[in-house]
């Protein structure tokens, strides 16, 4: 199982739906982090700007990943941490399907509006090109 996290309140609510299934099935838990390259296109211009980003986020991914082994410890899950860079929704897709994972769990923070037509969410985009099931938990 593939639990993606960004450590926001919807993930750490995800990653407790995915735990209790884990357990129950016995599952090992992939947790990853996507460090995103979105962020530092938009920054690459200001040198020392993105790259104090990008420590940012990795410190964020650090904590987000942290979370999940912890829950894990709680819970008896066997947790594997992998932290990744590049656009999250390619990264998660491609890491669940070359590692053969059986069901991807994720937060959604309900974007609305425009603001989802024009940026979309992580999670609607897993959802619509995933050939492994994805669980979205609100």
């Amino acid at each position: 199982m593939l639990i993606a996290t960004d450590g926001s309140e919807n993930a750490e609510k995800a990653t407790s739906y995915g735990m209790n299934l884990a357990k129950m099935a016995c599952a090992e838990v992939h947790a990853l982090y996507v460090i995103s390259t979105q962020h530092a296109l938009a920054t690459r211009t200001v040198k020392g700007w993105s790259e104090g980003l990008e420590e940012y986020l990795k410190n964020q991914g650090k904590a987000a990943i942290g979370d999940v082994e912890k829950m894990g410890e709680k819970t008896g899950v066997k947790v594997k941490p992998v932290f990744l860079k590049g656009i999250p929704t390619d990264e998660i897709l491609e890491y669940a399907q070359e590692n053969n994972i059986d069901l991807i769990v994720m937060g959604t923070h309900g974007l609305t509006g425009i603001k989802k037509f024009l940026i979309g969410s992580v999670a609607e985009k897993v959802v619509r090109h995933s050939r492994i099931p994805v669980m979205v938990i609100r």
